[in-house]
């Protein structure tokens, strides 16, 4: 199928920032959903980066949020995301709930006159995210997404050598993700959300995929046309666990995909090959191991060190962009091309779903 045009990210803030964003002194966070993500990955970045501190954090579980906000030293906790979003001391919210309430939490936040960093994938489905981006756009209220890879400094790399050409010209891409099952996931009663459509849009696929397909829209602009199939071979949820699909960029790029969430341990592979008419250049997705290049020369490596907090870099250009000194790669628009991707993938998965639960 292929997809209209999108304007790419790099204007997406403009309109905003014209509308009076850039006048933040300081950039007060409030976290909507304080669960696993906030602890390592995102939380305490707040506070390390520079104008930007972390005032208030929600959980629906009032002891849980009282006891997050005791140890990483938050003054407020709340029960209710309302009155989070409506505390005057709040301005600016991050919504690191799973995804069947990102789209409501963003809007509210928008509405309430406060830009809003929202976890990955960007919402349930495409419709979700337009509707975000809609009120975005009404409200003026910057919308950002948490896909950090497009600030960490191996996938950096990686598009630094493509856009100087030590490659050449790129010709395709091919991407493999394929893991073993965690125990969790062999009964149902035990199974994260991430395994339930209701909640998460899909399955491993969403929460993993969304990754690499919007790191790979960074690197080459937005995909026009995909097609995808998805299975579910091991039946342990409902959710999808097998993928393929095959997809072209508008820049002219192509490439394949293959993504499987049960393969037997020791079968595990997680690697994105992007091969030019000079070089390829290799890299994990998830491992975050060396970039290897090889032409014809022979091979090199480059290895890097990531933030301990792996969003820093990310919530640090939120920060700056809010303040008016820069502007984010990472926005509402480039994060709904991605979701646009992969509904396309496992659109037909879904539809025979929906066609055998009528039934």
């Amino acid at each position: 199928m292929k997809m209209k045009k999108i304007v790419n990210n790099s204007a997406d803030l403009k309109p905003l920032l014209r509308r009076g964003w850039g006048g933040l002194d300081s950039v007060n966070w409030g976290i909507i959903g304080c669960g696993n993500v906030t602890e390592l990955k995102s939380g305490p970045a707040f506070n390390k980066v520079e104008h930007s501190g972390l005032v208030a954090v929600m959980r629906r579980n009032a002891v849980l949020a009282e006891d997050y906000a005791k140890r990483h030293d938050v003054p407020k906790w709340y029960s209710d995301a309302n009155q989070l979003i409506n505390d005057p001391e709040v301005n600016a919210v991050y919504i690191a709930t799973p995804p069947d309430t990102h789209a409501s939490y963003a809007i509210a936040v928008m509405q309430a006159g406060k830009p809003v960093y929202v976890e990955k994938p960007m919402a349930r489905n495409y419709q979700e995210c337009q509707e975000m981006i809609r009120v975005s756009e009404e409200t003026g209220m910057p919308l950002f997404v948490a896909y950090y890879r497009r600030s960490l400094p191996a996938f950096l790399k990686v598009k630094e050598l493509i856009d100087n050409g030590i490659i050449g010209k790129p010709l395709t891409v091919n991407v493999r993700l394929h893991k073993s099952v965690p125990d969790r996931d062999l009964k149902p009663e035990t199974q994260f959300w991430h395994v339930n459509p209701e909640i998460a849009g899909a399955g491993y696929f969403y929460d993993l995929a969304s990754h690499q397909f919007d790191y790979l829209d960074f690197v080459f602009g937005p995909i026009t046309e995909v097609t995808g199939i998805a299975k579910n071979i091991a039946g342990l949820y409902p959710a999808e666990d097998t993928v393929s699909a095959a997809f072209a960029f508008d820049s002219g790029v192509s490439g394949t995909g293959s993504w499987c969430f049960v393969v037997p341990k020791g079968s595990e592979e997680d690697i994105i090959e992007i091969t030019g008419t000079k070089g390829k250049l290799s890299l994990s997705s998830f491992q975050h191991g060396d970039v290897k290049l090889t032409t014809p020369e022979g091979m090199v490596s480059f290895s890097f060190q990531n933030p301990e907090n792996i969003q820093h870099n990310l919530i640090s250009q939120v920060v700056k962009t809010l303040r008016g000194e820069s502007e984010c790669v990472s926005t509402g628009k480039s994060a709904a091309r991605t979701s646009w991707v992969l509904e396309e993938i496992v659109r037909n998965y879904y539809i025979k779903v929906q066609i055998t639960n009528i039934q």
